[in-house]
């Protein structure tokens, strides 16, 4: 996978997540504990995607 395909994956990865979140904080119900995992989640992806332009960037 080059480097470019795994930038699109990860960038469909952080949309869906913060479409997932959006519909947790839509229902009262959701714990927030899975709130709070689903955001963790979300920020290591877009960490990842943070270093992998900025190294590309460096190339």
């Amino acid at each position: 996978m080059s480097i470019q395909e795994h930038l699109v994956e990860l960038k469909a990865r952080h949309r869906a997540l913060e479409e997932e979140i959006a519909d947790a904080l839509a229902h009262p119900s959701t714990d927030d504990t899975k709130i709070a995992e689903l955001k963790r989640r979300k920020l290591q992806v877009k960490d990842e995607i943070a270093r992998m332009q900025a190294s590309t960037s460096l190339h």
